[in-house]
């Protein structure tokens, strides 16, 4: 590991100009390319106390043995020799946007003489127009069989071209009026590349003049009487807008633009980019890329448009591009899209209306697609394998973690305090053995204090079962648990009657809790108290990523490339979403009670009924027994307790004699308006939390 310290260039060598720079390592790779507005106050930023640097950035400065930079005129440049060199040298350190080549392309070759339309894939070639990306080769080609009809240009390989141009017969497409048979001269090469051009409009979204002008042919044809003409442009029109519903409108204005979405975490981030054209969504594609250096949405959305359209120029980038985050500063960048295109581009957050609707479905699918990929990436046994041997070895362990408990805590502004306990067995979810816990021992936020009573709870409740089954005593007096075939605990001890693991008879191997130092000794003094001694602690602090061992002054940080870390990150993410899902469900009970929850055998249904009768709760606490008997369903019985329930949620107000200002009390036990007796007493006590 190197000391930046020994390659740190002196002190007014560095130009106070806009520039790019490169790391390399002792091998002269470059690992590490950059570009600043000032290389002076950039670069200095890395070569600055080492615990102040972000763990990846220290990574990557103690990689390097050496620096250097080059000096552009303007930050434009700086952009484009950044892309460059990232393109040249595929720093290890740099964000890598794993694009799929493999994304079909609808492509028109205006290249050749006479243009073919077909599906291309990979990278784009000069003088090829190009629609898309899609999604499947097949979408492709059904719109493709559509506008032959209207459009018929040519679709065919070279070689079936000179071969039907050698025998004078065209192909069966010739034959069917799907293509207009360049090749044995029935339609000249201007005339076909005429053709070309307007299939190439109809798909940039000029599909309202073909469709008109369509139209009028049908109705001019009708006129003259030629009905089988009228009636083959009629299903013309027909394949047109057939093609158009495949794309429906999704901005009314016929907007070309971009969008671009990003979904991220601590240690990846998703890229999603629909193309509209015409107002319509005409493409999709999307990026994973691992979170190598500290980045910001914003830097990332830079990276992306650098992606993008790097090697794009014209119309292949449009006039608008929708993103949620700018890059800082926005003007290079925008400047540089300009360039591209060869006129203004407008790269701006969308605010309201039918586009932020859109970004936000363009959200959506980011999401989506980084939930797949972690998805796919859990799903691999190998790497799971991988991952429990880089946690064994990172913590001390003696073997794997077969087994991992992590806990949480949630609260909103210390209400309704709450903790989960989420399992993971083999490096999978085991959601069956989902425990959530309610704090109980004390009022108020102190996350430290939570976390020691949930863990005490926990392996508590671990010992009491422990001693149940026998396993307090040693040698040939301990009961052995039954194995079946699957691995699976069958026998006495650890199971139920039925069969049905025991809530808390399974001991993990390791218990991560989401917090840093103070949480994870909080949970070993818990397990202290209770004299257990063979279960690991560590704790993940979600700011840096950071694992936490107990009475460690410093952390362990994890290579950012470790599965290991990618487990942890999983499973303490779990964690925080049962538990804050827990915490929601509790706060919107608390906020939907009502005093008729405390009428023993009343369920929803007469709530329901009830509410619906009286239309409100203060006129149902208004009303006499003998009207609430009126209510479909409720007896004279369950009625007197309704109405003892509401008496005893009121608020406490003084009756008044009106005539003479006199307060009148009413004793416990005084007659009500319908003349029954109505008990009244103190409020009920705050109701117990669940256990």
């Amino acid at each position: 590991m190197a000391d930046p310290s020994s390659y740190r260039p002196k002190p007014g060598e560095i130009p106070d100009s806009p520039g790019v720079y490169r790391f390399r390592d002792e091998h002269r790779r470059v690992i590490y390319v950059g570009k600043a507005k000032s290389l002076r106050q950039r670069l200095a930023n890395y070569f600055q106390d080492l615990a102040g640097l972000h763990p990846r950035t220290r990574s990557m400065v103690t990689t390097a043995a050496s620096v250097e930079w080059t000096v552009v005129s303007t930050e434009v440049e700086a952009l484009q020799l950044e892309y460059s060199w990232i393109k040249e040298y595929d720093p290890r350190f740099n964000v890598k946007y794993r694009d799929d080549k493999s994304y079909p392309y609808l492509a028109v070759t205006m290249n050749e003489e006479y243009p073919r339309v077909q599906v291309m894939r990979g990278h784009k070639k000069k003088g090829v127009r190009y629609f898309g990306p899609y999604a499947h080769a097949w979408a492709i080609r059904d719109t493709v069989d559509l506008l032959l009809r209207v459009f018929p240009v040519r679709t065919c390989s070279a070689g079936v071209f000179k071969n039907a141009a050698r025998t004078g017969r065209p192909c069966l497409l010739g034959y069917i009026g799907k293509c207009s048979a360049p090749c044995v001269d029935r339609v000249s090469a201007e005339e076909h590349r005429e053709l070309a051009d307007e299939f190439c409009d109809f798909m940039t979204g000029r599909t309202n003049t073909y469709i008109r002008r369509l139209e009028k042919q049908m109705a001019e044809a009708a006129d003259e009487m030629e009905y089988e003409r009228a009636a083959r442009l009629r299903d013309d029109i027909g394949a047109l807008k057939k093609a158009m519903e495949k794309n429906a409108v999704v901005l009314a204005d016929a907007t070309d633009a971009d969008l671009i979405a990003v979904a991220e975490d601590e240690l990846e981030a998703a890229v999603q980019i629909f193309h509209v054209r015409g107002g319509r969504v005409r493409g999709q594609r999307g990026w994973v890329t691992d979170k190598v250096e500290e980045i910001t949405t914003g830097a990332l959305v830079e990276h992306a448009l650098q992606q993008l359209y790097g090697e794009e120029t014209g119309d292949a980038v449009p006039k608008e591009v929708l993103v949620p985050a700018l890059p800082d500063p926005v003007e290079p960048v925008q400047e540089w899209l300009a360039g591209r295109r060869g006129s203004g581009v407008s790269l701006r957050i969308p605010q309201r209306g039918d586009k932020k609707a859109l970004m936000e479905t363009v959200e959506r699918n980011a999401q989506q697609a980084l939930v797949l990929h972690k998805t796919k990436r859990a799903s691999d046994l190998t790497t799971r394998s991988r991952a429990l041997e880089e946690i064994a070895d990172a913590l001390g362990l003696d073997s794997a973690p077969l087994r991992v408990e992590c806990y949480d805590i949630s609260h909103l502004q210390g209400d309704d305090v709450v903790a989960s306990m989420v399992v993971f067995e083999d490096g999978l979810a085991r959601k069956s053995e989902y425990r959530r816990f309610q704090i109980k021992g004390f009022a108020g936020q102190d996350d430290v204090r939570s976390m020691h009573e949930v863990i005490t709870r926990r392996f508590r409740r671990y010992l009491a079962e422990k001693e149940k089954t026998g396993e307090w005593t040693d040698g040939e007096n301990a009961e052995t648990p039954e194995i079946d075939r699957n691995g699976e605990i069958v026998g006495t001890g650890l199971t139920e009657d039925d069969g049905r693991p025991k809530k808390f008879a399974y001991p993990p191997q390791l218990v991560v809790v989401d917090g840093g130092a103070p949480q994870v000794a909080a949970a070993r003094r818990a397990l202290d108290e209770l004299g257990i001694d063979d279960i690991a602690v560590c704790g993940l602090a979600k700011r840096l990523e950071e694992v936490w061992l107990p009475g460690d002054d410093d952390p362990v940080v994890l290579p950012r490339t470790s599965e290991g870390l990618y487990l942890l990150q999983r499973v303490r993410d779990e964690a925080h979403r049962f538990a804050i899902t827990y915490q929601r469900v509790k706060r919107s009970k608390r906020f939907r009670s009502s005093p008729l929850d405390d009428v023993p055998g009343l369920g929803d249904t007469r709530k329901q009924a009830l509410l619906k009768h009286f239309g409100s709760l203060k006129k149902l606490r208004a009303a006499t027994i003998d009207q609430i008997c009126e209510v479909p369903g409720i007896g004279r019985k369950t009625a007197e307790t309704i109405a003892v329930a509401l008496a005893r949620s009121a608020p406490a107000a003084p009756a008044v004699n009106t005539a003479t200002g006199e307060i009148i009390e009413e004793e416990p036990g005084t007659m009500g308006s319908s003349g029954e007796p109505v008990t009244m007493g103190a409020p009920d006590e705050r109701r117990g939390q669940e256990t």
